[in-house]
């Protein structure tokens, strides 16, 4: 006579037998399909993702098309156009920094750490991601301007003034980039174990070195993907900027607001320069891709 709990099948749980019986045939159609649908899609649904894949493709197909190939290097290397370039790039990775000296810790504070409010606190960390980056920088204006809150406090004081600098530019890009870090960061530190920070400090260390010995090792995927994400989304901005900064040559006038201006009256050029932007796009998509199939798998 068999004994009962060796005859059960091993892919039977506790829950099936509490709940009258082993799920067999749902059991093995999990094991031989990974738990996801097969079969072609139905014609419902098939028609509607085709018409939102050409939708999305279309218009960068219809840059590459109308691209001026032949003249494309005459125009990349115009004066005007490097010095947007060179400001875009330097803004973008100052943007970034601060957001990493800022974001780390603010993530760090949302993953880690129970006080009241903590949500509404997440709420408005991610608000700019939602936010109008025009309404960005008004807010910007009314708070760092020289008759700002605490602009003019900035100017009387200590002679600092922001707007329309390129400083501002910084700041305009951070403003609007910190919230891809902040969630990047705070999702890879609420996956992390914290168990490996308490055995760090049951053995004498402090908390912050465990943060910067333990922790800052475990999430700097997380880090790294939400730097890039951030740099991506700076080198991108445009209202803020514009609101806040200002739109001047060399000084302020950054890769988007140069094919803003572009376009009204040189549209190879406006071309040109969102084919640099396009380039870095596909870039940033290309370092994030081992992260993503990571992630879907």
């Amino acid at each position: 006579m068999s004994d009962p709990v060796t005859s059960l099948d091993k892919s039977d749980t506790p829950a099936d037998t509490l709940m009258g019986g082993p799920r067999r045939g749902r059991g093995r159609t999990r094991g031989r399909t990974g738990g996801r649908v097969r079969g072609g899609a139905p014609p419902a649904l098939l028609l509607p993702a085709l018409v939102g894949l050409v939708f999305l493709l279309l218009p960068l197909l219809a840059l590459l098309v109308r691209a001026p190939w032949r003249s494309l290097p005459e125009q990349l290397t115009e004066p005007e156009v490097w010095q947007a370039l060179q400001l875009s790039l330097f803004s973008a990775t100052a943007a970034t920094a601060v957001c990493l000296v800022l974001g780390v810790p603010l993530a760090w504070l949302l993953a880690r750490t129970e006080f009241p409010g903590r949500g509404l606190v997440r709420a408005l960390v991610t608000l700019p991601l939602v936010l109008p980056p025009v309404v960005g920088g008004v807010a910007l204006l009314l708070a760092l301007g020289r008759n700002g809150v605490v602009g003019k406090l900035l100017d009387s004081w200590f002679g600092i003034t922001l707007p329309f600098t390129t400083a501002g530019v910084v700041v305009a890009e951070a403003f609007v980039a910190m919230p891809f870090l902040v969630i990047s960061v705070e999702g890879t530190l609420r996956a992390a174990d914290p168990r490996y920070e308490e055995a760090a400090m049951t053995l004498g260390a402090s908390r912050f070195t465990a943060f910067r010995r333990v922790t800052l090792p475990l999430i700097a995927p997380g880090i790294a993907a939400g730097s890039v994400l951030a740099w991506a989304r700076a080198l991108g901005e445009f209202g803020a900027t514009i609101t806040f900064a200002g739109n001047f040559p060399g000084r302020t006038q950054t890769m988007p607001l140069a094919v803003y201006l572009a376009l009204q009256s040189d549209p190879d050029a406006a071309i040109a320069l969102s084919l640099v932007l396009l380039v870095v796009s596909i870039a940033v998509l290309a370092g994030l891709r081992d992260r993503w199939l990571t992630a879907a798998s």
